[in-house]
């Protein structure tokens, strides 16, 4: 079959035509879950692949989207799973053995798993274009295409293509609104929200603007010590760089500020530990990029605002977390708890209300992520700056959505809180990087056993446990995904630790086979 060529006019009629199927889809779906449907899941991290070689173990994020596997819970959708390369068959098992009130093998049924054998550090929707036979296969195994559609982990010109020679719409926001969630996009955003947003400057693309930029911070706050410069498209805060002032003067003339600062560009501190100024210089130029004031203080949370758009415009805020930062100055996402703290999670969830409304406005669909810092106030308020908008699926998402499809409760805007069916309120902690050098070779069918045998799994009539993601990673790199869902934060913690514990003990040098 003969496709309109990437990014021709031809190209962008066929795909909008295809999404004006959307808002009618979404109709029927949301009067009847039970009507056939298809779902394609392209889990592809479209991102400068330099940007993704800065994760470990990166192509097996791939596996961050099999928490879509629990939409089998509907019995007459039929999912399409395509990966970079074929997943361990007992990382599909656990999550369909997950499934509530679903026979796994009526789930599995409804399943088909494909793969491009090829573990190279492309994205996995240019691999996909690049076999028209595996195109093919898909298209086939499309029953119903009036009634399918796609979901990726965010969408790039790729998808656009893609979703084009498969023939069924984007559930994601059109790519060529996907400047509203670069670094500068989104700081043009929060204004037009009216929300407040750290000093500072967008569409940076040399090294004596970002001179020029820092140059200007120092003169409007002469006691700044440090302020942030990022890439337009950096992944989880690995794309920000620091920039300490020292002892240069705001006194000094602009020329000469200038000056010294551009000589010292080469000292900025990367959150990336395998960056350099070279290389970060290089992307800045390609791709531009923000210069913003650090936001300093004594107490400070990162919270964060889930929002989503749905297929008809109708933005609503879906949950608040706290994120979880680390790396040399705090700055790289590790992990997240749910919900926000009851100090300020209302106020976070009505400025994420605010984002997720504009960006409704300007066409956006599809869920994302608003982050925040927030500086505690000598009268115990708190003052919060919009940071930056995840105009994707990201580490906050697959957690939530584990939450919601495991128990079918719903998020209660009045509280904030997530309320299962029992009435109960659900907490969570949950992590991408628990890494360990000791639990590299532990297979998943390992992490399973020890699971089970130490009363980690997660337990549907108590609706308490523990739920593992990037399993794949684990036998390779140590590294493992975590959410532990408990009847309060003190609980779900207590669980992730007990994990770590049970997981050191099994791995230590002390272990033996109990059989």
């Amino acid at each position: 079959m003969k496709y309109p060529a990437p990014g021709s006019p031809e190209e962008l009629t066929a795909y909008a035509k295809l999404q004006a199927q959307v808002p009618e889809l979404f109709h029927q779906l949301s009067k009847d879950t039970r009507i056939p449907q298809t779902v394609v899941i392209v889990p592809s991290l479209s991102m400068d692949p330099r940007e993704l070689s800065k994760i470990t173990g990166v192509y097996h994020y791939e596996e961050r989207m099999l928490v879509n596997l629990m939409l089998l819970r509907q019995p007459r959708t039929r999912l399409i799973y395509v990966t970079s390369q074929q997943l361990d068959p007992t990382v599909v098992d656990y999550y369909l053995a997950l499934l509530p009130g679903v026979p796994t093998s009526h789930a599995r049924s409804r399943l088909v798993m494909l793969h491009c054998n090829d573990r190279s550090n492309q994205p996995l929707s240019k691999k996909i274009l690049a076999r028209p036979r595996l195109i093919d296969r898909i298209r086939r195994e499309i029953r119903t295409p009036a009634r399918a559609h796609m979901v990726c982990f965010n969408s790039t010109d790729l998808e656009r293509s893609l979703s084009v020679r498969l023939g069924i719409p984007l559930n994601s926001v059109d790519p060529a609104l996907n400047d509203l969630g670069t670094k500068s996009g989104c700081r043009e955003v929060f204004r037009a929200a009216g929300v407040n947003l750290p000093f500072g400057f967008e569409r940076v693309k040399s090294a004596h603007e970002i001179a020029e930029c820092l140059a200007e911070i120092k003169r409007r706050d002469p006691a700044a010590r440090r302020a942030v410069v990022k890439l337009n498209e950096g992944f989880s805060g690995e794309g920000n760089a620091l920039f300490y002032y020292g002892d240069l003067d705001a006194g000094d003339g602009p020329e000469t500020l200038v000056a010294k600062i551009e000589d010292r560009l080469p000292t900025l501190k990367f959150e990336a530990p395998q960056e350099t100024w070279q290389g970060f210089l290089e992307k800045y130029e390609e791709m531009e990029g923000v210069v913003e004031a650090f936001v300093e203080g004594e107490k400070k949370e990162s919270p964060s605002a889930q929002c989503r758009v749905n297929a008809v415009g109708e933005a609503q805020v879906i949950s608040t977390h706290d994120q979880v930062l680390g790396g040399p100055s705090g700055q790289v996402f590790l992990g997240c708890t749910f919900p926000a703290h009851q100090d300020y999670r209302m106020e976070i969830q009505e400025s994420g209300a605010l984002v997720a409304e504009e960006l409704a406005r300007r066409g956006v669909i599809g869920r994302f992520g608003i982050d925040y810092v927030s500086v505690k106030q000598p009268d115990g308020t708190y003052e919060h700056h919009a940071i930056e908008v995840n105009l994707r699926k990201g580490g906050t998402t697959h957690p939530f959505l584990t939450l919601k499809f495991l128990t079918a409760g719903n998020y209660n805007m009045e509280d904030g809180l997530f309320y299962a069916p029992s009435g109960r309120p659900k907490y969570y902690f949950a992590t991408d990087t628990l890494q360990e050098e000791r639990y590299k070779g532990l297979r998943a069918e390992d992490l399973v056993d020890i699971s089970v045998y130490h009363g980690l799994h997660f337990h549907g009539p108590s609706e308490r446990g523990v739920v593992f993601h990037l399993i794949g990673a684990l036998s390779e790199f140590g590294k493992l995904g975590v959410v532990s869902i408990g009847d309060n934060l003190q609980q779900a913690r207590f669980l992730y630790k007990q994990t770590i514990q049970v997981l050191d003990e099994e791995t230590g040098p002390d272990w033996h086979s109990s059989e």
